[in-house]
């Protein structure tokens, strides 16, 4: 979530809160009570009591509620909110009875009052103030967060349409033109008519199925298959790729089109006719996650793809769909180029 830059709103909860409070003790006890807060007796009590609730706020907001709210996993963070709770009576024992009792000489809390169970028990009701705001700002700003995203996804996805509906008459004239060239091949050169098919079902994917943002597995593994085996033609028996899947396909689904960027940045950009050095293409499948592992030697002339426009386009798609929920990496040593990508299912 893209929540720390709205720190404003912050501030004007802060300081929304302080005013509330003095607001009170001037209603109920006029301008003496008023004057109290920043009396030297008090001021340091004051002081300190806000240090821990902010501890407490920032630590839910920027911590507790991303990795577990984000996620809907309630129970842990009701678990998570126990501990705070618990943190806070702890934080501020050790700022007032601790800290500052070395310098006034004076506890907030009489003897008894100090005891472990009591102390917590009290100090439960200032600690969840501090974990109810934040996590109310949090959800409120992650759910306008995520409107935007949505608004940017729509949109997005009509410019799409649009260039799409543009484009329909060269790929229905590309399309007829395959056919055509696989009837009067069928009969004379079979094998020649089936590359013509299989290259007509591949730029039908693309065009046509692939439009939504989630695609069965199946389709994309094949689409692979099928995109690397124009590859083999291409370099006849001078290809070297190492090409494994692991797992059951089911009917898992990942986002279309996805995989083949990295694919594709293989055979574009690294060697892959060195018998010496062959590149690899490892896919890897459980029940909840695919990995995808791309490694080969460098064409040292091109720019690669882990500062290319294309890369940065899916990392924001995939930003877009998953959060922080996906792993994309990239490392190159010694003249050998590696991705790293691992999606949820």
């Amino acid at each position: 979530m893209e929540i720390k830059k709205h720190w404003k709103y912050h501030v004007i909860l802060a300081v929304t809160l302080v005013l509330l409070e003095w607001l009170e003790d001037y209603t109920l006890n006029g301008m003496k009570g008023f004057m109290t807060n920043f009396s030297s007796k008090y001021i340091g009590l004051i002081l300190t009591f806000y240090i821990t609730s902010a501890t407490i706020y920032f630590l839910n907001f920027f911590v507790i509620a991303p990795k577990l709210l984000s996620k809907k996993r309630l129970i842990p963070f009701v678990i998570a909110a126990f501990g705070m709770i618990l943190l806070f009576a702890g934080l501020r024992y050790l700022l007032q009875e601790v800290v500052l009792f070395e310098f006034t000489g004076r506890h907030n809390y009489h003897n008894n009052s100090r005891k472990l169970i009591y102390y917590v028990f009290d100090n439960s009701y200032y600690a969840i103030k501090p974990i109810l705001y934040s996590t109310i700002v949090f959800l409120v700003l992650r759910h306008n967060e995520n409107k935007d995203k949505l608004f940017q996804l729509k949109l997005e996805h009509s410019k799409g349409e649009l260039s799409f509906l543009k484009s329909q008459i060269s790929p229905h004239f590309l399309f007829n033109t395959l056919n055509t060239f696989y009837s009067e091949l069928i009969d004379k050169q079979p094998n020649t008519a089936k590359d013509i098919h299989r290259l007509s079902e591949l730029l039908r994917y693309v065009t046509y199925e692939s439009n939504q943002d989630y695609m069965p597995l199946q389709k994309e593994l094949k689409f692979i298959e099928d995109y690397m085996y124009f590859y083999k033609i291409r370099f006849e028996d001078q290809l070297f790729v190492n090409f494994n899947i692991t797992g059951e396909v089911g009917d898992k689904q990942v986002p279309s089109l996805v995989l083949i960027h990295f694919i594709e940045n293989l055979f574009k950009h690294g060697i892959v006719n060195d018998v010496a050095n062959p590149a690899t293409i490892n896919i890897t499948i459980d029940e909840t996650f695919l990995t995808l592992e791309t490694k080969n030697k460098v064409l040292l002339s091109d720019k690669y793809m882990d500062s290319g426009i294309g890369a940065a386009n899916v990392e924001k798609r995939l930003k877009a769909m998953f959060e922080d929920t996906y792993e994309v990496k990239y490392t190159t040593e010694n003249g050998q180029f590696e991705s790293y990508v691992k999606l949820p299912l």
